[in-house]
């Protein structure tokens, strides 16, 4: 009979307790809806200071966002003015290589024009290894080889130190 006592108690303060928070959370809904529908003077204040506040910063991002795309775009078509310089450089030592390689005739016209345009970027590297040659009066041109390694890791320096300039940090 105790028990049975207890069990009826405990189920009328859980009945009790349900009505209560059922008449609180409908009070609570109520008011929050009231605020909704009319909002004070302060509120509608703070609203508004805080849209102001949100516009700003992404007009402000919006145009950050601009600027770095503007820059990069500049950086982008420097590197591309690199990049076929160092290709044309690259391409005109390859030919003089080849034609060294070939034992190509140094009196033709056109060997004498390589050689002529590829001079002033060839010079710094002239016997700083020496050349293979065999039979026949073929040589590998092993400074031309090492001028064409040299230009290529400038190029990748060159293209690197300006990936600093374009690149976009993002900041959360």
């Amino acid at each position: 009979m105790v028990d049975n006592k207890l069990a009826q108690d405990e189920a009328q303060r859980t009945a009790n307790f349900e009505e209560i928070k059922n008449e609180v959370s409908s009070e609570v809904g109520g008011a929050i809806v009231e605020k909704v529908r009319n909002p004070d003077v302060s509120d509608a204040e703070k609203i508004e200071d805080a849209a102001d506040t949100m516009r700003r910063k992404a007009t402000g991002e919006v145009l950050a966002t601009a600027n770095e795309v503007g820059r990069a775009r500049a950086v982008a078509r420097i590197s591309q003015v690199i990049d076929y310089f160092f290709f044309i450089v690259y391409g005109l030592l390859a030919i003089r290589l080849i034609l060294a390689l070939f034992a190509a005739n140094s009196s033709n016209g056109f060997v004498q024009f390589i050689r002529g345009v590829t001079d002033p970027i060839y010079a710094p590297f002239k016997g700083i290894v020496p050349s293979l040659s065999i039979e026949g009066g073929f040589t590998l041109v092993l400074p031309i080889v090492v001028a064409l390694i040299v230009y290529g890791l400038l190029h990748l320096a060159i293209n690197g130190f300006l990936r600093i300039f374009a690149h976009r940090k993002i900041a959360v």
